[in-house]
């Protein structure tokens, strides 16, 4: 809905990763395949974890897992990889699909293991071959190589990070997947490029506004349609995908009208106002609470239009390197050359001055659902941050031509 391009979809991503979990599986195969005991059952069990990574994702992913979800459970705690361990489980069962319960076991372990913080026996032998699809040691993974060339190919900006040379070179020490340290600045490039499409695409002002509106729109029609309790049945999970917008918008429902209008304001592109933004001080992170509407609403000034937490969304932008406020990079393993064994780490200063410091953003962004209370939230917003900070962090004043809009 903002880059008309980018109508690339999650199978054809998924294809990709499994196409790349096999070609990483076969280059460490071709060089070290006889030292490494890889066997072809190896290489068929990464290959569907790649294929099947995903097939956990509800509607509009990611808004649907951390937008949507957290709003509606109460606490409980829900992620796509797990449910696609019970996908997998159950397009296993319901298609009688005949495959061995040790590999089976293997692949959903090797789709979680980018979170799994207790290794399980299986995954002790041949740790390198989980660290292919879902890398939780480091976050270089054929998910991320997929993804970032493909979404920025569809959204039409450039992507000089190039994977197949990472794929290359790569080599397996001590049962894990190290790097040359003459690729340093290449595997810097990954991070960075990630980061700069969360700035720039996944976090797009626009999109966010969108992001916001499916989200409250799918919040009331959720008890009508229950959306929510299909997460605990992978047999009505299936069902749900995008569609469910159109669903909502073509019914009749008197109980669905709230959610058909939201969806008719999205293509009448009538969306949430962007009023303004901050982004966090670095002084300020590690201490940082989410804000909420709540916290604009109470900072409003007497006298004035009287706001409710029903007229402003707040979107709290966290965008990072892989690894919070830590550098992901002191996380790799490197070696000098092919004929050593021995790896190390490399600190980025030894490498470049021109490298950054800090290593996440924590973006604040306002919206008022409403255009003509704009001005009334960018100013309320503007107390909030002097009443926060004792200083306006925003970087300019909400445009006045935005303000008088009705």
């Amino acid at each position: 809905m903002v880059y008309p391009g980018a109508v690339h979809s999650r199978f054809e991503h998924s294809l990709g990763v499994y196409w790349l979990a096999g070609k990483a599986v076969d280059t460490i195969k071709t060089y070290q395949g006889f030292e490494l005991d890889i066997e072809h059952s190896d290489i068929q069990t990464v290959k569907l974890a790649g294929l099947l990574h995903d097939v956990g994702h509800g509607p509009f992913s990611h808004s649907f897992e951390r937008e949507f979800l957290p709003l509606v459970l109460n606490g409980f705690k829900w992620c796509h990889e797990d449910m696609s361990v019970k996908m997998i489980d159950y397009i296993v069962d319901e298609h009688n699909i005949d495959i061995g319960t040790e590999r089976l076991k293997k692949v959903k372990e090797m789709i979680t293991a980018s979170h799994e913080h207790t290794p399980t026996k299986s995954m002790v032998e041949k740790h390198f071959l989980y660290d292919i699809v879902a890398n939780g040691r480091n976050g270089i993974d054929v998910d991320k190589f997929d993804y970032i060339v493909r979404d920025s190919r569809a959204c039409g900006l450039g992507c000089n990070f190039q994977f197949e040379r990472l794929m290359e070179t790569m080599r397996v020490i001590g049962d894990e997947i190290c790097y040359r340290a003459k690729d340093y600045l290449t595997i810097h490039k990954l991070f960075a490029t990630r980061a700069d499409l969360h700035r720039t695409v996944y976090t797009h002002a626009k999109v966010k506004a969108i992001e916001l509106m499916v989200t409250d729109a799918l919040l009331k029609a959720n008890d009508s349609l229950g959306i929510s309790s299909s997460i605990h049945q992978p047999a009505e999970f299936w069902k749900l995908d995008d569609s469910i917008l159109r669903r909502i918008e073509i019914s009749t429902e008197p109980e669905l009208k709230e959610s058909r209008d939201l969806i008719l304001r999205i293509r009448r592109r009538e969306l949430y106002q962007f009023c303004n933004e901050f982004s966090v001080p670095k002084d300020k992170m590690e201490h940082f609470n989410k804000i909420t509407p709540q916290d604009i609403v109470c900072s409003q000034k007497a006298g004035g239009v009287t706001l409710k937490e029903e007229d402003i969304a707040v979107s709290n932008v966290k965008i990072d390197l892989t690894r919070e406020r830590n550098n992901p990079l002191e996380c790799i393993k490197f070696f000098k050359d092919y004929e050593s064994d021995e790896t190390f780490p490399i600190q980025d200063d030894r490498i470049s001055h021109l490298l950054p410091a800090f290593y996440q953003d924590m973006i604040v962004r306002v919206y008022s659902k409403k255009p003509e209370l704009v001005d009334a939230v960018s100013e309320a917003f503007e107390n909030f941050q002097l009443k926060t900070y004792g200083k306006k962090a925003q970087v300019h004043a909400t445009p006045e031509k935005k303000k008088r809009r009705t």
